[in-house]
């Protein structure tokens, strides 16, 4: 096993630890797709979910029921069409829809038996019916209209997996069929769970199927990995013309479930092996996150960081992209920093250093290459920036050998060595030829005042 191999091995376990005692206790609504259940792939995806209720997280699992459903419809020659994602469901309908409901809950049930893993299906939800919208009539598809909260956290409490089949009733027992994904959606908000999954058979969101808000970071692969609530929101504006769309529509229910609590919402390709272990255990996730609190937080250094940020900048040392620094120097200007940290680990750092003149130097600028191309850098060097202005600098700058492109995107235009500080100007290293720039900083009030 080659050095930077094991390196890699060694932090994974290191993240996974961390992670393990950090969501013990906490409850993560599951929605899997019926094109999941029905895959050769759903022992191997219950198998890893029986692993995490082992480990002390809370697990809750709604089935998605639509293949079996249209299966058994067609069967016994019964008609429903779909507007606007909702099965508009006859009363004729409902018998076979709630035998095809239970029928997959029931199989879901039976692989966590075999693994081990007790599970209980239950009717803990009251439903009402959607009624007539737009001149529609949805006849006996329902929406969630109470849920059984209290008899629910006594079965969790029991170390129980519940199970909840896509079918809610009124108070006079009338059977409602529901969604599934809004289903998972209103229990994630309702038992304030930290996080709500939607697990598909599909890759997810791409940038090219989609018009996506400028802030919103697209990876490589044009992937679309993370966005806040608000971005989320904006998303879903943008794309109102594709309202049949399956993973807009997942979108739309993650924004609202993190605008009324929920962490942190995942969609995710659960047909590829162990990606939901990826997704939690890792601190860069393979799906598509969406999250109301502050999970990527930049923040001043302290001294116990100094140890992780050694780390981060060996790489960029050894390539001579970084000059090299001690422990001893980032104690010594510990406040000139601040770090990028994500679930308790630092992923990015860089450093202001103020100089007499009133300008300041934007330095040691590092981005973990798992976290490259997230616009990380950029919000380090914005967050900098601030701090400037805040100290009301005229200038900041920054010297650089390979990333000139990249400054003057953000603004900065090249200077010499004459428009240094004089402090700056006798310590630069002509041999190693750093190119300048400069940004020359407005009056206005800063946010971090």
């Amino acid at each position: 096993m080659g050095k930077n191999s094991l390196k890699e091995q060694v932090e994974i376990i290191r993240q996974a630890f961390g992670y393990i005692e950090r969501f013990k206790g906490e409850t993560f609504v599951i929605r899997i797709s019926s094109e999941l259940i029905a895959s050769p792939f759903i022992p191997v995806l219950l198998k890893d979910l029986v692993l995490l209720h082992r480990m002390g997280i809370r697990i809750i699992l709604v089935p998605g029921a639509r293949s079996r459903i249209d299966e058994v419809l067609a069967t016994y020659g019964v008609a429903c069409r779909r507007l606007g994602g909702i099965r508009i469901s006859p009363p004729e309908s409902i018998p076979f829809i709630q035998m095809a409901a239970f029928d997959v809950s029931n199989r879901i049930m039976t692989v966590l038996a075999e693994f081990g893993a007790n599970a209980v299906i239950g009717n803990w939800v009251r439903a009402r019916s959607i009624g007539v919208r737009d001149g529609v009539d949805y006849q006996s598809a329902g929406i969630v209209d109470k849920l059984q909260t209290d008899v629910l956290v006594k079965v969790l409490d029991e170390g129980m997996i519940p199970i909840f089949p896509n079918i809610g009733w009124s108070a006079r027992g009338t059977p409602y069929n529901l969604s599934s994904n809004e289903l998972a959606a209103t229990i994630s908000v309702l038992l304030k769970a930290s996080k709500l999954f939607f697990l598909t058979n599909r890759r997810t969101l791409s940038a090219d199927a989609y018009t996506v808000p400028d802030e919103v970071p697209v990876a490589e692969d044009g992937t679309i990995t993370q966005m806040t609530v608000d971005m989320a929101g904006t998303f879903v504006d943008l794309n109102a013309g594709k309202k049949e769309d399956f993973l807009l529509t997942l979108v739309d229910l993650a924004f609202s479930a993190c605008r009324d609590g929920v962490h942190r919402v995942h969609i995710i390709d659960g047909a590829a092996d162990g990606m939901i272990l990826k997704e939690i255990f890792s601190n860069r996730g393979l799906g598509t996150m969406i999250y109301s609190n502050q999970h990527e937080n930049i923040r001043r250094m302290t001294r116990t960081d100094v140890p992780a940020v050694l780390r981060l900048m060996q790489p960029a040392i050894e390539d001579a992209v970084l000059v090299p620094r001690t422990a001893a120097d980032l104690e010594e200007k510990v406040d000139n920093y601040c770090v990028y940290e994500v679930d308790g680990t630092l992923h990015g750092c860089a450093a202001l250093e103020v100089f007499p003149d009133r300008q300041g130097e934007i330095c040691a600028v590092v981005v973990d290459d798992t976290y490259a191309g997230m616009g990380i850098g950029r919000k380090m060097i914005e967050y900098l920036i601030d701090r400037a202005s805040a100290l009301r600098l005229k200038a900041v700058f920054v010297l650089t050998t390979r990333t000139s492109d990249w400054f003057q995107q953000l603004g900065f235009v090249p200077a010499t060595v004459e428009n240094l500080p004089p402090q700056r100007r006798r310590s630069y290293d002509r041999k190693r030829q750093s190119r300048i720039y400069r940004k020359t900083l407005s009056r206005r009030r800063s946010k971090l005042l």
